[in-house]
């Protein structure tokens, strides 16, 4: 895409607050104070929820005003306030939404589940503020890996993300609780990488079959069984780290279907805590990080320095 002069426009809150000095009713008073406005523009900014008065949303034009009122104008997005327990908004706009999946959420509807996966819990987002959006997928996250996911807004922007990743995306952190300690304190491992009848990724000597995936670890604190591992990927590859781990005789733990035999967290252990990518429109370098999850230090913690 053709790099901008400008940051990206984002769809942050940029609210300005209007003081009412005389008798009236809300439609004209817009009119008279945003004169940069038309009433077409106006009349949008009602229907879609960017007036407030009392930081209450109001959507009538002919809503009655007296002096002393305040008239409340979000010019970035409407006033709704975004929650959900499985997704949380790290940055938007209008090319991208970048958030945190929470395990055990799908990133996408698969047959069994076409509501509750995170992209159309932020395609309903997007479509408060304009209810012909759409939303697009650039990568995806295993269902019970957590961590940081990115949804492009338009076809353009997906298109491009997808066909040149490995030049706009510049960095992929993970973390993860294996079972057992690695036997070296830090690696790379590479292998080709392919899947069987019983979709399960395995690596493979067959060069026509399989998929190169590079992953790089180190380990970076133990207790008894289990250690905290901090990684790094340089492919995509389906269940890349969770093979690659596995078949280091570390499985990641929670993950049955790699060999695990502990679920001490109730679930995958297995975090995308770093994501880096060039913004493919304003050129500019955009790092996102997340904490790790408390449970993972806890189960990790040496003796020692608890």
């Amino acid at each position: 895409m053709r790099k901008s002069d400008s940051r990206p426009h984002f769809t942050a809150d940029n609210i300005r607050s209007f003081n009412v000095t005389s008798e009236t009713t809300l439609l004209p008073f817009l009119i008279e104070t945003l004169k940069d406005k038309n009433r077409t523009e106006i009349k949008a900014l009602l229907k879609y929820r960017h007036i407030a008065m009392k930081d209450k949303p109001v959507t009538q034009f002919d809503t009655p005003l007296m002096p002393g009122d305040t008239v409340q104008v979000n010019f970035g997005r409407s006033y709704f306030k975004f929650s959900n327990p499985q997704v949380r908004i790290l940055y938007e706009d209008q090319w991208m939404v970048v958030i945190e999946k929470a395990s055990g959420l799908l990133s996408v509807a698969n047959d069994n589940n076409r509501d509750r996966n995170a992209f159309a819990i932020v395609r309903d987002y997007v479509r408060h503020d304009n209810p012909d959006a759409e939303l697009y997928v650039c990568h995806r996250l295993d269902q019970y890996t957590s961590g940081i996911l990115m949804f492009a807004k338009n076809r353009d922007m997906q298109h491009e993300l997808r066909d040149n990743w490995d030049f706009y995306v510049k960095e992929r952190r993970y973390v993860c609780v294996t079972e057992r300690v690695p036997a070296r304190p830090e690696d790379e491992i590479r292998s080709l990488l392919t899947e069987n009848e019983r979709l399960q990724v395995h690596s493979t000597d067959n060069e026509d079959e399989g998929r190169l995936a590079i992953t790089r670890y180190r380990v970076l604190q133990s207790r008894g069984r289990y250690a905290l591992v901090d990684v790094e990927i340089f492919t995509g590859k389906k269940n890349q780290i969770r093979v690659h781990m596995a078949e280091m005789g570390c499985p990641i733990a929670g993950d049955i279907k790699y060999g695990a035999e502990t679920n001490p967290a109730r679930r995958l252990m297995l975090h995308n805590y770093r994501f880096s990518i060039i913004h493919p429109v304003s050129g500019e370098l955009m790092t996102f990080r997340l904490p790790y999850p408390a449970v993972f230090r806890k189960l990790t913690q040496p003796d020692n320095v608890r």
